[in-house]
């Protein structure tokens, strides 16, 4: 018999806004009902969505979360490792660790991103998150580097960086074996143009970032066929009032959502609030751009071939010409998403838009996941009522109980 559970008491965040007194029934893998709690008899109908789901009526386990809020489960585009593991580590053993790390942290869904190296190793990589891909521990994979620019490389290896040319590119979507979702590059090297298209048109997306692209070769690369823009306002030209450069032209244009680390370093509050006025919560993805580290306390780790150094929650390259660059985060979505409505003050709807819905959209899963909608797959997160993580569902099954913590 399929196992039922009621969510009820807490603030349900929905596409359409915030039910107070709301529930979530989940039958199995898949949300039954949502909406405001029936407050008649057992057996009423809910006026909102034409369906009787109390306990009593339906059977199945009955869980008070009063004063806590529910929202869907989080969708990171970017993330490298967690919990002292990484994906670049080739092996799945590493990979499902980190991907462990993230869901206790309510990260429901993510891309596993990769770190600038050789082809071959990176080829490597990718058969190994493919069949986590197939197994359905991973959305996809997305490749940053090694197509970004030797004046914008941040944390990534400049003795490994090289041109997009279209063939490496192919080389690279081809190991993925048709689970390639996204990849970084800059637009403006040789074979940047010819690269974006030709990750267009094999249905991956083309993203903008570690470039040091113009305001107009940027317009060019969108034109060409990129939607994403790679941590936007990190490891790009600075927006500048004669020079306004990859920034302006990413922010302008519809079609491009641009990824946001709202850990409080990486992006001033202020740039924070210009890319919501400019771009809106529709085309923004809070990502972690997270490194092994996350989920776990300071010292050193590696990224990809780099050695980082962690000190107050803040990672940085420690040796080599790029020694003192922030290497990616120690973050986890459900601390950015309390700093976007405590500190930032975010509205929660907007805020949970750009943790699921928006990314949901961008990878052309919005059917299955994103938000709490009848039929979609039963991934959810409990926040109390400061916003702090209380538990996480994952296609119907406790991550992180409620309960148990």
């Amino acid at each position: 018999m399929v196992q039922r559970t009621h969510l009820t008491g807490a603030r349900v965040v929905l596409p359409e806004g915030v039910v107070d007194h709301g529930r979530v029934t989940v039958e199995g893998t898949r949300i039954a009902a949502v909406g405001p709690a029936p407050d008649a008899t057992p057996g009423q109908a809910d006026p909102a969505h034409g369906q009787a789901d109390s306990a009593a009526a339906h059977g199945g386990r009955a869980l008070d979360l009063p004063g806590g809020w529910i929202v869907p489960g989080f969708v990171d585009l970017h993330v490298h490792g967690g919990g002292g593991a990484s994906f670049s580590a080739g092996t799945p053993e590493e990979s499902m660790t980190a991907i462990r790390t993230h869901r206790a942290h309510g990260t429901t869904t993510m891309l596993a991103s990769t770190v600038t190296g050789d082809l071959d190793d990176l080829a490597r990589q990718a058969a190994t998150l493919s069949e986590l891909v197939e197994q359905g521990e991973l959305a996809g994979i997305h490749f940053e580097g090694p197509f970004i620019s030797p004046h914008r490389c941040g944390a990534h290896q400049p003795s490994l960086l090289r041109a997009p040319d279209p063939a490496d590119v192919r080389k690279l979507v081809d190991a993925a074996r048709g689970t390639a979702r996204m990849m970084t590059l800059a637009p403006e090297l040789p074979g940047g143009l010819e690269s974006v298209r030709l990750l267009a048109d094999s249905g991956v997306l083309a993203a903008v970032g570690h470039t040091d692209s113009t305001y107009e070769a940027t317009i060019e690369a969108v034109r060409a066929g990129a939607t994403v823009a790679t941590h936007l306002f990190n490891a790009m030209p600075s927006l500048l009032h004669r020079t306004p450069g990859p920034v302006a032209a990413l922010l302008e244009d519809e079609r491009v959502t641009v990824e946001l680390i709202n850990d409080g370093t990486h992006l001033h509050p202020a740039m924070l609030e210009l890319a919501f006025h400019r771009a809106g919560a529709d085309r923004v993805a809070f990502i972690t751009d997270a490194m092994g580290a996350a989920g776990m306390s300071d010292g050193r780790y590696p990224l990809g071939p780099m050695e980082v150094e962690v000190k107050e929650g803040v990672a940085r390259i420690s040796g080599g010409p790029t020694a003192g660059s922030i290497a990616g985060s120690t973050l986890t979505l459900d601390r950015a998403f309390r700093r976007a409505v405590t500190i930032d003050g975010l509205g929660v709807v907007e805020t949970v838009r750009a943790m699921s819905a928006t990314p949901a959209r961008l990878l052309g899963i919005a059917d299955r996941v994103g938000s709490l909608e009848v039929g979609k797959d039963a991934d959810l997160v409990v926040l109390d009522d400061d916003f702090r993580l209380r538990g996480v569902m994952r296609r119907g099954a406790w991550v992180v109980h409620p309960e148990l913590g």
